[in-house]
């Protein structure tokens, strides 16, 4: 390579040009590459999560779980809210620059390979990278168990690379029709190809799509479905009971907040107990993960006048869930929407699902952010085919937005920050601000 980068900004940079499309699925070029590095094991144990929505919370809940019964955790999620670092962590603190920078380093060798011929060189994406290092780092950090995160789909994702111990499908609804395909069964059936023969596979969907369950049976995974070999049950404030044969646990409310949750922790607890043979089985530490877990821009809520609320609702299935929080926390006054969207989201679908409990949209442009990223005036035009009365002026970006919904603002409204990870990222950056 003629000019080497230098820091994390200059590597990551470096990995978005290099590569001439964003996505490219599949895994024989990354495999290669992983194979140059010498295969290395994240960990002893690893975890897949894949799903539609509701990954990075159960990652959340299974890293928290593991950490209260004393494991050395690694945890890969993607995409990042503020720092590229938090995609990658190692006991609960996101991996520095240099550890990165290294990674990289030794990812770049292996795709230019022995002659160094760069127009010889395995492409790789920008998310191929950052799945390449963190498995590198993982492997020479110690760690007991590794969980990671499904990127796009599963079968044909970076992370599937990994032949992992246990496996789980949070959800399966429509978005990134464009790669995965039009329904739910051919979604689905992409998202089942992370489980492996005779291992562990935890379906937390509740209405899973049939061709889900039909590849999971060709596979010969051991399947475990919720409703019927776990269940949860919620009392109103919150408290909950997971069972699964003789285990029952009685548990405290999700630290996480949106009414999902309790899914998403009952998903991770039964991964644990699916892998107790090898992990042991800690009620206590069950318990207190599920109290602890955290994850920013899950229904964040910062006080002050007006409360803001950052949310990545970026899909009709997110959109749904935080409608139904909406509707259990209402504000004392309105509920002012900032919200963004790339051009590959189903807006409309969106912004339906959440409108009645919207009293004010103020669209917010994001094609600064992203090329992927609807500008304020396309975003207003589809809000306008949807919830054409309650529509403030569009802003350019969403600070802008932002602070013309904190202006227009009484007492008792709330202001909400959801739509897309790039106007969760600019909000929480607002909030600290303010």
């Amino acid at each position: 390579m003629a000019t080497q980068p230098t820091g994390l900004a200059d590597w990551l940079d470096y990995q978005q040009r290099v590569h001439p499309r964003a996505i490219e699925l599949g895994l024989e070029r990354v495999r290669e590459v992983w194979r140059r590095l010498g295969a290395p094991a994240p960990a002893p144990l690893v975890i897949t999560v894949g799903g539609t929505n509701g990954k990075g919370s159960t990652v959340a809940f299974l890293e928290a779980m593991l950490a209260a019964d004393g494991r050395r955790v690694g945890a890969y999620t993607s995409p990042h809210l503020l720092r590229y670092n938090e995609r990658v962590r190692v006991a609960g603190t996101d991996v520095d620059d240099a550890a990165l920078t290294d990674a990289f380093e030794r990812i770049e060798a292996a795709r230019l390979g022995a002659t160094g011929d760069a127009a010889a060189a395995i492409a790789l994406t920008y998310f191929e990278y950052g799945t390449l290092a963190a498995l590198w780092i993982f492997a020479h950090a110690g760690l007991e168990v590794a969980v990671l995160e499904v990127g796009l789909g599963g079968r044909l994702d970076a992370v599937n690379l990994v032949d992992a111990d246990a496996s789980i499908v949070t959800t399966v609804d429509l978005d990134h029709q464009d790669w995965l395909g039009d329904d739910r069964d051919s979604i689905g059936r992409e998202k089942a190809g992370i489980f492996r023969e005779g291992r562990p596979a935890i379906v937390a969907e509740a209405d899973p799509p049939a061709a889900l369950l039909a590849e999971a049976g060709r596979i010969g995974a051991d399947l475990r479905r919720v409703g019927r070999d776990y269940a949860y049950e919620v009392d109103a404030d919150g408290a909950w009971r997971w069972r699964s044969g003789a285990a029952a646990l009685a548990l405290p409310p999700p630290g996480l907040s949106a009414p999902c949750q309790h899914a998403n922790a009952a998903g991770a607890i039964a991964v644990l107990h699916a892998l107790r043979g090898r992990l042991g089985w800690n009620p206590a530490a069950i318990s207190r993960g599920v109290a602890d877990a955290r994850v920013g821009a899950r229904l964040q809520r910062f006080g002050g006048e007006p409360e803001l609320v950052v949310d990545v609702a970026h899909n009709p299935q997110a959109a749904g869930v935080l409608a139904q929080w909406l509707r259990r926390t209402p504000a004392r006054g309105r509920t002012l929407a900032v919200f963004g969207a790339l051009a590959d989201k189903d807006v409309r679908g969106i912004v339906g699902a959440v409108a009645r409990q919207v009293d004010r949209w103020y669209p917010a442009g994001l094609d600064r952010d992203s090329p992927r990223g609807l500008d304020a005036h396309a975003l207003a035009g589809l809000l306008a085919d949807v919830d054409d009365g309650h529509l403030a002026s569009a802003s350019a970006d969403v600070e802008a937005a932002l602070t013309a919904a904190c202006v227009d603002a009484r007492p008792g409204d709330r202001v909400l920050a959801f739509g897309s990870f790039f106007v969760a990222a600019a909000a929480l950056q607002f909030a600290a601000r303010r």
